[in-house]
């Protein structure tokens, strides 16, 4: 599972940064189960989304929202026994609410902080389901594998070496060890995943299928931008293909965990 990252200042973060930073990778990752199967409607959004961008430029752009964490609960959610707190639902609430509202602001649409608390309150349980189930099975992560973790999280946060970056991150209050104790768990919700979607390459009709559909929605959008050869584009929608796969085999073991786990979310 790729970890993306939410914030390109690293010496800006805070002491909760990187548990917020690996759940960004889990929520991006449930939501590519989804990008297919709302392609239907790609176009459709697509004029929609022209249409709000146009009467944004024309008038005033729409005030930027703040957060709202009024009567977040001190325990948000419980599940099988382990608490979700208020601390670690506002940290990564927070990191969310603001891709949704520059979302929000390009689209020129009202967003719904109390749907958004929802999802993210949704999310934290999925991922404590992830947790436990990982360590349930006994995955284990080698510091090898920590290792070059850390090394992909400094080039994305383009901060040279993973000393560096972790130097960085002590200079916020994050330990070395708290660090590599959230990656180790990252690691091993990996194999989970990796274990329970199988093989997730996809076929070469696949992706063929994928690009034309692609490129049809880009020719009926009658923009100027060149569409990509095959060739060029594969690569991206190969990988656009695989984390939809696992998205979806991520999604359906978080259901049937959900199912057979004791859970209360307190929102």
């Amino acid at each position: 599972m790729a970890i993306t990252t939410m914030n390109k200042g690293v010496m800006t973060l805070n002491k909760k940064w990187l548990l917020s930073l690996l759940f960004v990778a889990f929520v991006s990752l449930l939501a590519a189960c989804g990008n297919d199967e709302g392609a239907s409607d790609d176009k459709e959004n697509e004029k929609e989304k022209e249409e709000k961008t146009e009467q944004a430029e024309s008038g005033e752009q729409p005030e930027a929202p703040e957060p709202d964490l009024e009567g977040v609960p001190e325990v948000v959610a419980s599940v099988n026994g382990t608490e979700i707190k208020k601390e670690e639902f506002e940290m990564t609430y927070k990191g969310q609410f603001q891709q949704a509202a520059m979302q929000s602001q390009m689209t020129g649409q009202e967003l719904d902080q109390d749907q958004l608390k929802k999802q993210v309150a949704e999310s934290l349980v999925g991922q404590e389901l992830l947790m436990q189930e990982a360590n349930n099975r006994e995955f284990s992560a080698s510091e090898k594998e920590v290792n070059q973790t850390l090394e992909e999280l400094a080039k994305q946060q383009q901060v040279g070496s993973a000393d560096e970056f972790l130097a960085a991150l002590e200079e916020q209050g994050m330990s070395e060890k708290e660090v590599r104790s959230q990656i180790q768990t990252q690691v091993k919700i990996d194999k989970l995943i990796a274990e329970e979607a199988g093989d997730v390459k996809p076929s070469e009709e696949e992706v063929k299928e994928a690009y034309d559909k692609m490129k049809e929605q880009q020719e009926s959008m009658d923009t100027e931008q060149e569409v990509p050869s095959f060739e060029e584009a594969k690569p991206t929608i190969e990988q656009q293909l695989t984390r939809q796969k696992e998205g979806q085999a991520t999604q359906k073991l978080v259901d049937k965990l959900r199912e057979e786990a004791e859970v209360t979310v307190n929102l």
